[in-house]
């Protein structure tokens, strides 16, 4: 790889001395960027596009991540390219890398507010609905005023995630991402249990196939899910940082491929299981289901599938500052030392901004599946699908195939067309309401 330009941030700066990642904890970091807050609305999206169809997405979606991580990987390496902002840079200009920049930021910073957002709702509850939906310290304690949400939310990001999000390089965070995707798994196997059970017993709620159309629901409706599948599998602005302190950068594409599969499968149970626990009457956020039980018993695993998730991310939630930091930075101070190693005041600063603001957006937006929608249809659709698609097609180094540029035309193709009727039938119903 080529040397490092000075104006590329901390994620680019590498030296063979910091190449010391293994593939498994490359694994594990694009396997935690992936299942953060999106693994929550995956349930409610089966429940919109029916089994079928969600399951059907799912793996289509899968896919054109591994085709759209590969373009960016194999055309980083071709040129003198480190970050994907400077990859943008490369083939449109200073316009390519602001629109990156932006698009990070937007993404991220959305992700930030969304993870808080869920902690909130693990701790004091919330409501959706009509329906009021208690948190665990409520469940436990009662209703005061220390367990509000906005005092369960400060307490977090206080005493739990600014020690995280203070740690200065992304591989620092290898163990915490692999007790964060354990805790995953024993969110997904707890809910995989419950429903089992209740699949034994009998008392599986009712589910659909296929989507149910009526007079309230058409078929362009349905485009409404796709985005927050697209988010649940954005993770592309951490795939450079992660690929930099891999002993070979080469295996990239190895672990990203190993983590995609382990977390479409992990998809498939969590949706699957959700809807067939709760069925229509799942929340945006599954976890706000998870505050009823009939026993102690039930109660005691209700309480640790929120809590082995909450505790989940709040430890994902550093890896996913980590790259909206350096992008911040990058944009705010593009002509000045780049290193937020060596500038202390320039770290601390946007470090607690941007927990401030996550933590004042979290308290102000309490709903996650209007975030997604948000995010899947604009900055996470460019991220993912768009501007990875419009690299190839681009070609400033001429190593794209005629595959890859047919690939890359119906990869944009898609992505524009479904984030426009998702915009659309968004707006329209906001209208309506």
């Amino acid at each position: 790889m080529s040397p490092v330009p000075e104006n590329i941030p901390l994620l680019s700066t590498v030296n063979p001395s910091t190449r010391t990642a293994s593939v498994s904890g490359a694994v594990f970091n694009v396997a935690t960027s992936i299942i953060g807050a999106g693994i929550m609305s995956i349930p409610f999206a089966l429940k919109v596009l029916g089994i079928i169809p969600a399951l059907v997405l799912i793996v289509f979606v899968a896919f054109l991540t591994d085709i759209s991580v590969e373009l960016l990987l194999r055309f980083t390496h071709s040129g003198d390219s480190t970050t994907y902002a400077s990859l943008m840079k490369e083939s449109f200009g200073t316009i390519g890398s602001v629109a990156t920049q932006v698009c990070i930021m937007i993404t991220n910073l959305g992700c930030l507010i969304m993870y808080q957002i869920i902690i909130g709702d693990v701790f004091s509850g919330n409501k959706e609905g009509g329906q009021v939906h208690l948190g665990v310290l409520q469940e436990w304690f009662g209703n005061h005023w220390w367990n509000a949400r906005e005092f369960s939310i400060l307490f977090t990001a206080v005493f739990i995630l600014l020690p995280l999000v203070l740690l200065r390089r992304v591989d620092s965070l290898r163990f915490s991402s692999f007790v964060s995707f354990v805790l995953a798994v024993v969110f997904v196997g707890i809910s995989s249990v419950m429903a089992i059970i209740a699949i034994v017993q009998g008392k599986t709620k009712s589910t659909r196939l296929v989507p149910e159309l009526d007079n309230e629901t058409s078929f362009l409706n349905l485009f409404t899910a796709v985005p927050v599948l697209v988010t649940a599998f954005t993770f592309h602005f951490n795939v450079h940082p992660i690929s930099s302190e891999l002993r070979k950068p080469s295996s990239m594409i190895t672990a990203v491929r190993i983590a995609l599969l382990l977390c479409a499968v992990i998809y498939f149970l969590i949706g699957i299981f959700g809807y067939l626990l709760f069925g229509d009457s799942l929340m945006s956020d599954i976890l706000m289901n998870f505050d009823e039980s009939v026993d102690a018993t039930g109660a005691l695993l209700n309480d640790v599938v929120r809590l082995s998730y909450a505790i989940h991310l709040m430890l994902v939630f550093p890896v996913q500052n980590f790259p909206l930091r350096s992008n911040i930075n990058e944009f705010l101070f593009p002509n000045k030392e780049a290193s937020l190693v060596t500038n202390e005041r320039r770290f601390m600063g946007i470090t607690m901004a941007l927990l401030v603001f996550s933590y004042l957006a979290a308290i102000t937006f309490p709903n996650i599946w209007y975030i997604f929608q948000f995010m899947g249809s604009t900055s996470a659709a460019c991220l993912a699908f768009i501007f990875p698609g419009a690299i190839a097609l681009r070609d400033v180094n001429g190593i794209a195939t005629r595959k890859d540029k047919v690939v890359a035309s119906i990869m944009v193709i898609l992505a524009i067309v479904t984030s426009i009727i998702a915009i659309s039938i968004n707006i329209n119903n906001a209208l309506k309401n």
